[in-house]
């Protein structure tokens, strides 16, 4: 099977180039892909924007109809980063949609990926931490709703803590929601995941990778998962300009291949996102989130 990967053309809202967030990295990852003759018209997959309904059942209805006319107020606009114009709530809804497509694509074909996602900053009431809806609760209450699954895992391995994941999830029994974070990160006050790991500054590969190894069977047993949402977030690269760890890349490659192959190996769907990933060195960002890419195809 070829490595199913969801793109659209509008997950890069045309920032400038000097923004703090590198939203041209949207464009530079696909083409990166196609390029390595990872992503082709034959396994290319394009989401349509969603309904309402769908981002109304992670989000309070008043936020996304905001989001979805561009008049969110100032206050939250400056907690997400950036104004939420006409391009970047497209960009909002259609990776939320991409991210679902990318699941159910992981439900048939066992493992998927979006070329876009992770943005778990996003809570019930507002965006915050350049993100403005939190795709992944999108995803897996889409899901359950459908009946499509009963049980969900999301395993986020970014640098900064899943907390609107965490908080839109609290207290629902069928997604358990696992971080494993920088400590002294963003944000400054934590969520409540089910199962939260807080790294000190400076760990490297080693250290890290046996932590996720100790880590990875007591999530599955709790969770018992029908499918996995992988936040591959590779800010905790030891180059990256708003991590505290120091990942080298093969250390990111080390982490996908354990996460994506335990689940695999035991048959469990796997559905990947990107994350969060900071430099001013597009190319090179690019390339590290073409790791998950790289990494998941060995599985595909």
């Amino acid at each position: 099977m070829t490595l199913p990967i969801v793109h659209h053309p509008d997950y890069d809202a045309q920032f400038s180039a000097d923004h703090r967030f590198p939203m041209s990295k949207y464009a530079r990852l696909i083409k990166v892909l196609r390029d390595k003759g990872l992503a082709r018209p034959d396994n290319e997959h394009r989401p349509d924007l969603p309904g309402f309904d769908m981002l109304a059942r992670a989000h309070a209805g008043d936020y996304v109809q905001a989001v979805l006319d561009c008049t969110v107020p100032r206050p939250i606009e400056r907690e997400i980063g950036f104004p939420v114009d006409a391009r970047v709530s497209r960009r909002a809804q259609l990776a939320s949609a991409g991210t679902l497509l990318a699941a159910r694509l992981a439900l048939d074909h066992g493992l998927a990926c979006n070329a876009a996602g992770g943005s778990h900053h996003a809570r019930r009431a507002q965006g915050a931490g350049f993100c403005t809806f939190n795709d992944v609760a999108v995803a897996a209450l889409a899901l359950l709703a459908e009946g499509a699954i009963s049980r969900a895992l999301v395993v986020d391995l970014d640098v900064h803590q899943g907390d609107g994941t965490a908080e839109i999830l609290m207290g629902d029994s069928r997604v358990f929601t696992f971080s494993m974070h920088a400590a002294k990160n963003y944000p400054l006050r934590k969520a409540v995941s089910d199962l939260d790991v807080a790294l000190d500054d400076g760990i490297e590969d080693e250290a890290y990778l046996a932590e996720l190894a100790r880590m990875l069977p007591l999530i599955a047993d709790h969770a018992k998962p029908q499918i996995v949402f992988y936040n591959a977030g590779v800010d905790p690269h030891r180059d990256d300009r708003l991590g505290r760890l120091a990942l080298s890349d093969e250390g990111l490659r080390a982490r996908d291949r354990a996460v994506i192959g335990y689940f695999r190996e035991r048959n469990i769907p796997v559905c990947g996102v990107i994350g969060g990933g900071y430099s001013k060195d597009v190319d090179a960002l690019a390339a590290r989130h073409a790791i998950l890419f790289e990494t998941a195809a060995e599985f595909a």
